[in-house]
């Protein structure tokens, strides 16, 4: 499995896992000018834009520490064009972060970041 193949796993892995905790998964891997959204959810009247990082289990950097200022911004960006586009200006909105930790069998060991950065950067 290619780093492609396996980013797209942990993301399938991680939509079934956000629902398996409440949210309703309204898109995955929106694309723009500004950048890609991972998930795009709901909980309850909130939007919520996931990014999600995936790591083998024997990574030197665990992937919430992998998100950078400049990654943030990115997020924010297209998180406002996302928010302007399907005009969603009056819904409470924040960023979550996923970390996944592929274990050598397989499985995925989840950490999940709600409210990881704010968007007044």
């Amino acid at each position: 499995m290619d780093r492609k193949e396996r980013g797209n796993d942990a993301e399938l892995a991680t939509a079934r896992y956000l629902r398996k905790q409440g949210l309703t998964i309204d898109r995955r891997n929106f694309h723009c000018r500004r950048g890609e959204l991972d998930i795009i959810a709901r909980d309850h009247e909130t939007v919520v834009f996931v990014e999600v990082r995936a790591r083998r289990n024997n990574a030197m950097v665990n992937p919430i520490e992998s998100i950078g200022y400049s990654k943030q911004r990115r997020l924010i960006s297209a998180a406002s064009y996302y928010i302007h586009r399907f005009r969603l200006h009056e819904q409470p909105c924040r960023f979550d972060v996923v970390g996944v930790t592929v274990q050598s069998d397989g499985t995925h060991q989840f950490q999940w970041i709600r409210n990881a950065f704010d968007a007044s950067l």
